[in-house]
């Protein structure tokens, strides 16, 4: 009998489930739709009954739900494990997943699990099941077909829209999991420190580049983005000069966004840059280099040196926000 059926595996975290989730769903509902194929998404996690009944009202055919003390913080041993056993189960043709820390860890381990093809970070994939994918940092796409019953594949962040409540309710089932002894074990957690703005939810993110300078010249960008209330972003060339987190690297190889507004300090605007960030709303390029790739790119272009038009801007900013208070 031949493999049917789209599954998407979602992984909680920390409690609840990640925005990629909901992409996913979208991802899938268009491909059962023009395979004709049920879409299922199946729930790992501690408190999985809880979080069903979200995914159930978004356009899934069923919900599974594998709940289990053992799925309370990721271990990917064992949560591959429980994906996979759903997944032989349902002889699902194509699993889904989230191209994000926990999502490439289950990839590898479920296409083994399932004798299945795997890509990885895909951005689309195309009514006949076929996948596209960036290689070459995003210099060129390829069209990738599964030769295997089973495909696995791991959906880049932001190719697909969140899928929104459709007003109806999928039916809803638990999974019993017997997730035996473990090789590896969950030590602990630590979160990191309270008060920075995750760069996935933000609206309003400033980024700053090689143009820069320095560690020191980020701290003009740095005090802007608190200005506004928006989160930090930075290139590879300044998160790999060490002036920067790598937590805060937005592109192909950090953080893919999409915010309301973008404000790119001393950005060229490579490639693997743009490809994290040309979907945001409005973008406004402040740079040195009229002609550079994300001075063309951006709705606002601002020539000048960025020592000198941060620190005016962040001025006026805090001179205006500060009337208004008054006024009020």
């Amino acid at each position: 009998m031949a493999n049917k059926g789209i599954l998407i595996v979602a992984v909680s975290a920390r409690g609840s489930l990640p925005a990629a989730t909901y992409e996913l769903i979208t991802a899938g509902r268009r491909l059962a739709d023009a395979l004709k194929e049920p879409l299922a998404a199946v729930v790992l996690s501690e408190k999985a009954s809880t979080l069903a009944a979200d995914l159930a009202a978004r356009g899934v055919d069923k919900v599974l739900c594998v709940e289990s003390p053992a799925l309370a913080n990721f271990v990917a041993e064992t949560h591959a494990k429980a994906a996979a056993q759903v997944a032989l189960a349902g002889g699902y043709g194509r699993v889904l997943l989230a191209s994000n820390v926990t999502g490439r860890a289950l990839a590898a381990r479920l296409a083994v699990a399932l004798k299945a093809g795997l890509a990885a970070d895909v951005s689309e994939i195309l009514p006949d099941g076929k996948v596209l994918r960036p290689y070459y940092s995003g210099n060129l796409v390829a069209q990738v077909e599964f030769k295997t019953p089973v495909a696995v594949m791991t959906m880049a962040p932001m190719s697909y829209p969140r899928a929104e409540k459709t007003g109806a309710a999928a039916p809803i089932e638990a999974v019993a999991f017997d997730p035996g002894t473990a090789k590896t074990q969950f030590v602990s957690f630590t979160a990191e420190a309270a008060g920075e703005i995750d760069m996935g939810a933000a609206e309003r993110i400033v980024s700053g580049g090689r143009g820069l300078g320095s560690a020191e010249g980020f701290k003009p960008v740095i005090e802007l983005a608190h200005t506004i209330g928006a989160a930090v972003g930075a290139s590879r060339a300044a998160v790999d000069s060490g002036w920067i987190p790598y937590k805060n690297q937005v592109g192909l190889t950090g953080r893919a966004v999409r915010p309301k507004l973008y404000v790119a300090v001393g950005i060229s605007g490579q490639i693997q840059h743009l490809a994290g960030m040309s979907s945001a709303g409005t973008i406004v390029a402040i740079n040195t280099d009229k002609d550079c790739p994300m001075m063309q790119l951006a709705s606002v272009s601002v020539q000048g040196d960025y020592a000198e038009l941060i620190p005016a801007i962040t001025a006026e900013i805090k001179k205006r926000k500060g009337s208004v208070a008054v006024a009020a």
